[in-house]
């Protein structure tokens, strides 16, 4: 049984929502190397920037990665195509998802909170698991856009 078809406005609407929170929770992996970056001459203009930044990324960032992909299944369950969970794409893609969640938590959170604290080595940590995650993000974007074996 399906509770909406591709197109409806309830598919639409999740869909929509799923765009929106990966949109939210991938901003700062491109954004924040950049505002790093530019501050590198002064540390205490990034420690203060990075204060702000590791206050609100678990709130908004951490939430809406987590929040996006619980709706992604949504968007899949909701399909009157019926994407089943043996799909090798969307197996990948929920792997994908893991890996980026873990990357985020374990990885560029701690390092802004270093950076906020004081502890410049870890602005590298933070960057490389930015960059980790935005190839993660077109990894799975690929898969979701064009279905391979599907």
């Amino acid at each position: 049984m399906t509770l909406g078809a591709v197109g409806d406005n309830g598919y639409n609407f999740v869909l929509l929502l799923h765009v929106v929170a990966m949109f939210v929770a991938l901003a700062p992996t491109f954004v924040h190397p950049f505002i790093a970056r530019d501050s590198n001459e002064d540390y205490s203009v990034r420690r203060s920037l990075y204060a702000g930044i590791a206050k609100r990324s678990m709130r908004i960032y951490g939430s809406s990665l987590v929040i996006g992909g619980l709706l992604g299944f949504g968007v899949a369950g909701l399909s009157d195509k019926v994407y089943r969970l043996s799909d090798g794409w969307l197996i990948v893609s929920i792997i994908i998802w893991l890996a980026m969640n873990g990357v985020l938590h374990a990885v560029v959170f701690p390092a802004e909170k270093a950076i906020a604290d004081g502890d410049e080595p870890n602005a590298k940590k933070a960057e490389i698991g930015s960059l980790v995650i935005t190839v993660l993000f077109l990894l799975s974007l690929y898969l979701m856009i064009f279905k391979p074996g599907a």
